[in-house]
């Protein structure tokens, strides 16, 4: 009885300040603070980076060239002029009468329209299939960059958790510290707990400045990314509500995005143009049928006498038939039909990707979601425990390391269970973008989150 009544007192008696370092990383938002004006969103910051980001940008000029890439090619079907025009002096030097110079100028007019060119038609198709599969290369790169902006946003806060919860490491250990001096002053601890103590106090502070180091370089990175300085991410809304698992199975998404995710669409692009290559070698061996139009216009003069001017206009049909190019055509057709092998496979190995990147970033977040629950819980019992390690170590029941470990074990919970909160919020992202489907309304669902 005379041990549950020192417990009772010890309790009633228990150190605010102990209870203050506790405090300091209590809760889901472990992030450092920071004033309301400063804070920026994660989809202000994605707006910020969509004008900003380098890589973004790159693909966003190469997807608007190839519109005009393809106007070219139609070119090929459509009519055609050309200009030209020459002029020319001839001197002679007979041996009986003198010298004796000329001269003749004439310009012309040239029209051509294609009336059947196979060849041509089949590279305009090419072409307009190269337009969808740019459109893919952005989706892709927007896709990317919304996982980058995430990424870098959720590095920013978990770096910032962590140096928070070493630092009320480091206060609580410092406490322990102090305590441990008193008793072995008055002489009812011995000198270990004091060096134990000590050597977790040195070892926090180191933990302190690589935290401080890792947070710096998060907001480089996050900085560079969005083209400002100083960036403060907000902090997740306390309480904390994290999205609802995908309700959708994942057998589901996987038959939807074997035809819908920009990878799969830009290879099954590559082997439509495969196709269409094959097309365009066996065309080498047909007609092209071009109709022709010409204007011409010349004069003469003969020391300086005008001795004629002439013009005239001609319009026709002209056939071009290839009778022999020595196996270059047959060849050429073999060439793309083996090529066009490669292409179905390369669609194959996309959707194959597409299907076991699915899978897996489904279970993932599968397991994230069970593993925020088990810390959850883990954050609570840790609490608990270190608080009954407190009191048994001021009744005599427990040594000073246990309260270390106790301790030590509680703010390491606190960061872990932050970290696995923020990637599941970016599990939640990466699933989408394995899915082919991430866009920034899922930044929106996600900003939602924030404090306001």
């Amino acid at each position: 009885m005379s041990v549950k009544l020192a417990i009772r007192s010890a309790l009633g008696c228990a150190s605010t300040a102990g209870r203050a370092a506790l405090a300091l990383a209590a809760g889901g938002g472990l992030a450092l603070a920071a004033g309301p004006a400063a804070a920026q969103s994660l989809l202000e910051l994605y707006d910020a980076a969509h004008s900003y980001d380098a890589t973004y940008l790159s693909a966003r000029a190469l997807s608007d060239s190839a519109q005009y890439r393809v106007e070219q090619t139609r070119a090929l079907m459509r009519p055609s002029a050309t200009l030209s025009a020459s002029g020319s002096r001839v001197q002679t030097h007979p041996t009986i009468g003198g010298n004796f110079g000329s001269n003749s100028s004439g310009a012309a007019v040239n029209g051509r329209q294609p009336l059947f060119n196979q060849a041509n038609r089949a590279t305009i198709a090419q072409s307009e299939r190269s337009l969808e599969s740019s459109l893919a290369d952005l989706d892709t790169a927007e896709q990317d960059l919304v996982l980058r902006v995430s990424q870098a946003y959720f590095d920013v806060l978990g770096a910032q958790d962590t140096l928070q919860t070493t630092r009320a490491n480091k206060t609580a250990i410092a406490e322990q510290l102090a305590s441990a001096k008193r008793n072995f002053e008055v002489g009812t601890a011995t000198i270990t707990d004091t060096r134990e103590a000590q050597a977790r106090f040195d070892l926090a502070t180191a933990q302190e400045i690589a935290a401080d180091n890792d947070l710096v370089t998060k907001r480089i990175a996050l900085d560079q990314l969005v083209g400002r300085t100083d960036v403060q991410p907000k902090d997740l809304a306390v309480p904390v509500v994290l999205p609802a698992t995908a309700s959708t199975p994942v057998e589901a998404l996987v038959s939807r995005a074997v035809e819908e995710h920009p990878s799969v669409r830009r290879a099954q692009v590559a082997y439509d143009i495969a196709l269409l290559e094959t097309e365009k070698a066996r065309a080498q061996g047909l007609p092209t049928i071009d109709a022709v139009a010409s204007l011409q216009a010349g004069r003469g003069t003969i020391a300086a006498e005008v001795t004629g001017f002439n013009s005239g206009a001609t319009i026709g049909v002209q056939l071009n038939m290839p009778l022999d190019a020595g196996g270059a055509i047959q060849n050429r057709i073999k060439e793309t039909i083996v090529l066009e092998e490669r292409s179905r496979n390369d669609l194959e190995a996309a959707r194959r990707a597409v299907t076991q990147a699915i899978r897996q970033a489904f279970y993932t977040l599968q397991s994230g979601t069970a593993q925020v629950k088990a810390l959850e819980a883990a954050e609570g019992s840790s609490q608990l425990a270190l608080e009954a390690t407190q009191l048994g170590y001021r009744v005599g029941i427990r040594v000073n390391v246990d309260v270390l470990n106790a301790q030590s074990q509680l703010y390491q919970t606190r960061r872990d269970l932050a970290r696995a909160r923020y990637d599941l919020l970016l599990g939640t992202l990466r699933l989408r973008q394995a899915s082919g489907r991430l866009t920034p309304s899922d930044v929106l669902a996600i900003d939602g989150l924030l404090v306001r």
